[in-house]
């Protein structure tokens, strides 16, 4: 220990050394940055104000939008300022931050992401029972349990990865702190509380993931047996997106955080690595609003609210004037 160089600050890789091209970068991240934002804070906005939308459905689907809001609000921002800067610097406190809050929302995404199948399991499979199971107060439950497991684990992952020192070279080959990397310069083996977390994290994951193939299992069987075409395709279209997106977060997480670490990281490591911060988050609002009528006929209802809201003070005024 005493000819090892202790770690005070680490240094993130990004994407490149030449400054016109972090530039571009900065810019780029930040229209996929508001892009993202701004999508998701819709749905949310639009699941909250419609009364037509207060269902489990779409109250999963605002909480899963606030996960997205918050997943991509954590590296993308700082990212941006670096490459603007040409400063790629940050500090342990700032990783560690980053590392609580990208772990804590990514393991409630997981959760509400199962709630969701649960919800479409009892939709399709027990429609007669549905409202019974699924009231206000069991929709509360399993996505504040989700929320709260969430920043359980990311506490415990946390404070697990940051109760060492770190050695060695303070390069952090990403563009976000990621845990492959500060794992592989721990001064002293992997402490114990990590290896507990890593467990806890695989079985919960498998957990859900296990829990969302068998509802999906069922709702397929369901889904088979109803007589009509278009039953069958609306049945479908509640439960594919939901699919599709459970799909694309394991499988960018998967490669991000079991990929072995590696100094010089490949092209195809740092495009996984945006894929898992950006994709979902620009993508979920899409895939669940493109083919959902509800949610164009809400937003039509919106922006018709904001029309006369926004002409009523002009007639009041010319019927003042007129007087």
């Amino acid at each position: 220990m005493a000819n090892v160089s202790l770690v005070t600050g680490f240094f993130l890789l990004g994407f490149s050394d030449v400054p016109e091209l972090q530039i571009f970068h900065g810019v780029l991240f930040l229209l996929m940055y508001l892009a993202a934002l701004m999508s998701n804070l819709l749905i949310t906005t639009l699941t909250t104000l419609d009364l037509k939308l207060q269902t489990p459905m779409y109250f999963f689907l605002k909480n899963l939008s606030l996960l997205d809001v918050s997943i991509v609000s954590v590296p993308i921002p700082n990212f941006i300022v670096n490459s603007l800067t040409h400063d790629n610097s940050i500090s342990i406190l700032g990783c560690a931050f980053q590392i609580l809050f990208m772990t804590s929302f990514s393991a409630g995404e997981i959760f509400v992401l199962t709630a969701m199948s649960y919800d479409r399991y009892v939709a399709i499979c027990h429609p007669l029972h549905y409202e019974a199971i699924m009231n206000g107060r069991a929709c509360a439950l399993m996505a504040g349990a989700s929320w709260a497991l969430g920043g359980l684990f990311g506490a415990v992952y946390t404070a697990g990865t940051f109760s060492m020192p770190f050695c060695g070279s303070s390069v952090i080959p990403e563009f976000f702190c990621d845990i492959p990397s500060l794992l592989k310069i721990l001064c002293s083996q992997t402490p114990m509380v990590v290896y507990i977390s890593i467990g806890i994290g695989t079985c919960l994951s498998m957990s859900c993931f296990i829990c969302i193939v068998i509802s999906y299992v069922y709702i397929f069987s369901t889904v088979l047996k109803i007589p009509t075409t278009k039953g069958q395709s609306k049945a479908f279209s509640t439960c594919l997106p939901h699919l599709l997106v459970f799909t694309i977060f394991i499988v960018t997480a998967y490669f991000v955080y079991l990929k072995p670490p590696s100094n010089a990281p490949s092209v195809l490591d740092r495009l996984l690595s945006v894929l898992y911060t950006v994709l979902p988050p620009a993508f979920n609002p899409m895939i669940y609003s493109l083919r959902n009528s509800d949610m164009k006929w809400a937003l039509i209802r919106l922006l018709q609210k904001l029309k006369v809201q926004r002409l009523s003070p002009l007639n009041k005024s010319k019927c003042l004037s007129r007087t």
